[in-house]
């Protein structure tokens, strides 16, 4: 699966934003669409996940704030992102976790990183 991230950019503390990434390749072998994100210094952590059922569930860090959706007719997935504070600043990756099959036919878990965009929020 490749995917491609965008959106990202500089916004004063309370504004918003909204990520994109595209998803192409291997769309039926995923199970889930992923944003993570990592600050400088820290360690990338896990923001929000939207299943291939539909349910999604945000990080307790970005709740009420942040959510995720996606339009399967572009096998696009958003990250809207409101009331954005400065700790928010990072690094922001979508990636895409599913399964693959080795040459045995076994299904062998796998996670697809897109780039990453960086989004800024000033104080």
């Amino acid at each position: 699966v490749q995917l491609q991230a965008s959106g990202g950019g500089l916004v004063q503390a309370g504004g918003c934003l909204r990520l994109s990434c595209a998803a192409s390749g291997s769309i039926s072998s995923i199970n889930a669409m992923e944003w993570y994100r990592q600050a400088p210094g820290k360690q990338r952590e896990l923001v929000a996940i939207i299943r291939s059922g539909g349910s999604t569930n945000v990080a307790d860090s970005v709740k009420g704030r942040f959510t995720t959706s996606r339009n399967n007719a572009k096998n696009t997935v958003y990250l809207q992102m409101n009331s954005l504070k400065p700790e928010d600043t990072a690094v922001y990756y979508c990636a895409a976790e599913g399964l693959s099959y080795n040459d045995y036919g076994e299904p062998v878990a796998r996670r697809d990183w897109g780039q990453g965009t960086q989004v800024t929020v000033s104080s």
